[in-house]
């Protein structure tokens, strides 16, 4: 039987990121209907404003333009993830910081770290990158004559949640034929077989599809409501559990960092988003290390004002995944297939390739399902275990043991077995690509050198001779040459960004 009628089930940036992808790929069959599913009764949850380049990729073959992302959407370039206050004051200092940037730390393309390890005085680690003068000096990773989805340095995008789950739906009804209702599922309907039939609605209609995509978040209606496929509760190796997020307006004179602060505290870290019009922040704590008083009090700290009577929301965070993306005819993805903290940016991320990965293995007729399901589970829990491994990083290595929760995240905490594996491994040897032996490591090589280095990891400093010494010195001395030139070249984000907006409104057909 064919594949006709698709239902997402759920707005916001997954049901609609899922839309685009399916849109892309399959409005070329004239009898397959897609239809968006929104009930005007659950709120989005709108704290996912951070991306990684990956997200440029999608845009860019949803048919989306940048300037139009950059305009409806507050949005602001991000370059690099600053991590500050994550190691030791006493040793050091208490500004310690370092970047995880978007840029491989290899200056001209070449790894020093070799060198760097045996030295560490010609930069900090995070200084190989081309983007950390770009950061460190609120610079635009673009000129004003790049072109489209193209930097200096290597770049993702802050931006509006609302506005963006917005841009992707106008660009999935215009481009793509969705079809988009607000409904209320009331009831889901299902085979004999355990497969999902269709739905009653509020309203007192009912409508059966073919297949359905769970975006409904963390209600997970379809995934865990209906078809009970178990969740795999990772909260006893991620411990922070719970955000207080506020939004505060900015000046359009203030300067626009052009990165995401993680900024640690004594049971977690803050994180600082910057958009055109505010900044999103938000204070991350495990509950079992902080009460509810003392996170307030420590995110008042924070914005040098009290918070008390403020607007903050208190979010709670389950950290973990459920066993399958695929069962049945239902796929899930966003929060109703996973979720962990918001250090790297990982939600929309995951979402977005998974959703592509979904859109492209999409079943003719239902006798295909059993195939495509197979991999797509085995390939989804590839992608939760590993990014589950990179997060325990930034914890597990860190030398803060001035509170409890530091302690326990440094010390009690249960890693994975790679995971021990692989930092046994780099006590004595440096990442290399051939670490990495699956493809669905999202973060790799480079990422991995970033975290450790700029978290100084005590890997042993291999023999380097004077002439290789030597090239790796002048190599770094003319890559921060460069940097620095290359940064001072470029314009401060809120200029560029400016401009960009005064151009448009002058040039573009009213």
């Amino acid at each position: 039987m064919k594949i006709k009628r698709i239902a997402i089930v759920g707005g916001g940036n997954a049901g609609w990121l899922s839309a685009n992808h399916l849109g892309l790929e399959l409005s070329r069959d004239p009898e397959i209907e897609i239809t968006l599913i929104e009930s005007k009764d659950i709120p989005v949850i709108g704290v996912g404003e951070g991306t990684v380049p990956f997200i440029r990729n999608s845009l860019q073959s949803f048919g989306i333009s940048e300037v139009d992302l950059l305009l409806h959407c507050d949005a602001t370039f991000k370059t690099a993830i600053k991590f500050a206050n994550w190691m030791s004051t006493e040793k050091y200092g208490k500004d310690n910081f370092y970047y995880h940037t978007f840029d491989a730390p290899f200056p001209s393309g070449y790894d020093v770290t070799y060198y760097w390890l045996g030295k560490k005085t010609e930069a900090y680690y995070s200084k190989l990158s081309a983007a950390y003068y770009v950061a460190e000096r609120n610079r635009s990773p673009k000129r004003t004559d790049s072109p489209p989805y193209k930097g200096l340095v290597n770049y993702a995008y802050h931006f509006d949640a609302a506005k963006f789950a917005t841009l992707l739906a106008d660009n999935a009804k215009k481009k793509f034929g969705i079809k988009h209702i607000y409904e209320t599922v009331n009831h889901v309907m299902l085979h004999d077989d355990g497969s999902v039939k269709g739905f009653q609605y509020d309203s007192g209609g009912h409508e059966e599809f073919d297949f359905y995509i769970d975006c409904s978040g963390f209600s997970s209606l379809l995934f865990g409501k209906t078809l009970k496929v178990p969740f795999i509760d990772k909260s006893d190796i991620i411990l922070t559990d719970t955000a207080l997020a506020l939004q505060t307006p900015t000046d359009s004179y203030e300067e626009l960092f052009p990165y995401t602060k993680a900024v640690a505290h004594g049971a977690g870290w803050v994180w600082d988003i910057p958009l055109t019009t505010r900044r999103g922040t938000g204070l991350v704590y495990s509950s079992q290390h902080m009460s509810d008083d003392d996170a307030l009090k420590e995110f008042s700290k924070y914005h040098g004002r009290d918070l008390e009577n403020s607007n903050a929301r208190k979010i709670p965070m389950k950290a973990g995944f459920r066993e399958k993306i695929w069962e049945k005819n239902c796929v899930t993805l966003g929060l109703a297939h996973g979720f962990v903290e918001p250090l790297e940016a990982t939600s929309l991320f995951i979402t977005d390739f998974c959703a592509g990965m979904i859109a492209k293995k999409m079943p003719l007729h239902k006798e295909e399902i059993p195939v495509y399901a197979k991999s797509c589970n085995e390939i989804a829990t590839l992608i939760w275990e590993r990014i589950f491994d990179f997060i325990q990083l930034h914890y597990c290595i860190s030398d803060r043991r001035d509170t409890q929760f530091w302690r326990d995240v440094t010390e009690q905490v249960q890693l994975s077995d790679l995971l021990k594996e692989r930092l046994e491994l780099w006590k004595y040897s440096i990442p290399q690509r051939t670490d990495f032996a699956s493809t669905f490591d999202f973060f790799h090589t480079e990422s991995y050198l970033s975290v450790l280095y700029g978290m100084d990891y005590p890997t042993r400093a291999p023999a380097v001779n004077d002439l290789v010494g030597n090239f790796a010195k002048q190599k770094i001395l003319e890559h921060l040459e460069h940097s620095r030139k290359q940064a001072d070249s470029l314009m401060s984000q809120r200029k560029w960004l400016t401009e960009l907006k005064e151009y448009v409104a002058k040039n573009r057909p009213a």
